[in-house]
């Protein structure tokens, strides 16, 4: 809800807005964590909710209106709980849905997709790879951004089928997953990159793994950092940001087991099963 506190300093008067309506953050599943884990460390005191469609994970694989269909659902459930701004925490659901939601609600949206921009103006072996679901780099949104950073840079593109299951099933570091990675990284490898690009939400997570088979010159970039500066600059824009100092509710929900997420969160935090 919005409040308004009044402060008296000699004869001036101060009127500060307190919005404590949560921020409301969906994903394809658990992944989206990592950028709620980026917004909770540079707004601390803001109240959130996260819903987490792990039952119809991953998005990747699904058409364009598949996507849209499941991000409005996912939307009007977090606007039901009275979300003053929405994190689509998902680069399929940001490249392929989220120009229909800013079209379609009032609320501000915050999107993410990949980092292409950074890894293009900083590379010096003029190679970088990307690793997102076939939905991120089939997209539209996606081409536009490639295309207008990627002149004269050799872009390996890769499909990451099969991380984002493997995930959800709480098995990041089996040796499922260090066998799919070996295969995606030998490309990029191969062509010297300097960067890679994570383009899922997901795959941070597999940070650790990815830094034990790259070449040690290898950086990585992830979005959630500037996801979160986005979050912080739009509250501020819109007078939306929480200035009490009252400890946050962050509120979790997931559609299927809620072991996995529980285990992600190192159950800091309330997990709930939703029939959704």
């Amino acid at each position: 809800m919005n409040t308004e506190a009044t402060l008296t300093s000699g004869f001036s008067i101060f009127v500060i807005q307190m919005n404590t309506q949560p921020i409301g953050i969906f994903d394809s599943g658990i992944g989206g964590t990592s950028v709620f884990k980026e917004i909770h460390a540079l707004l601390p005191h803001e109240n959130s909710i996260y819903l987490a469609d792990s039952k119809h994970a991953p998005y990747g694989n699904k058409s364009k209106q598949e996507i849209i269909d499941l991000s409005v659902k996912n939307t009007d459930y977090l606007l039901s709980k009275e979300c003053k701004l929405i994190v689509v925490a998902c680069n399929t659901a940001t490249t392929n849905a989220i120009s229909y939601l800013r079209t379609t609600y009032d609320v501000p949206f915050i999107g993410i997709e990949p980092a292409i921009k950074p890894a293009a103006l900083n590379t010096e072996t003029k190679a970088v790879g990307i690793l997102a679901t076939k939905g991120t780099l089939s997209s539209e949104l996606f081409h536009q951004t490639t295309d207008l950073y990627s002149n004269g840079i050799n872009v390996i593109e890769q499909i990451g089928e099969g991380i984002v299951p493997l995930i959800e099933a709480g098995k990041t570091h089996s040796n499922e997953m260090k066998v799919l990675l070996k295969d995606y990284l030998k490309p990029m490898i191969d062509a010297n990159i300097d960067y890679l690009v994570l383009g899922c939400t997901h795959y941070p997570y597999l940070i650790p793994l990815l830094l034990e088979m790259l070449p040690k010159h290898v950086k990585i970039i992830d979005s959630g950092l500037a996801v979160a500066k986005q979050t912080k600059a739009v509250l501020e824009k819109n007078n939306l940001l929480n200035l009490t100092s009252k400890a946050p509710e962050n509120l979790f929900y997931i559609n299927t087991n809620t072991a996995v997420l529980n285990d992600i969160l190192d159950r800091r935090f309330k997990v709930e099963l939703l029939n959704f």
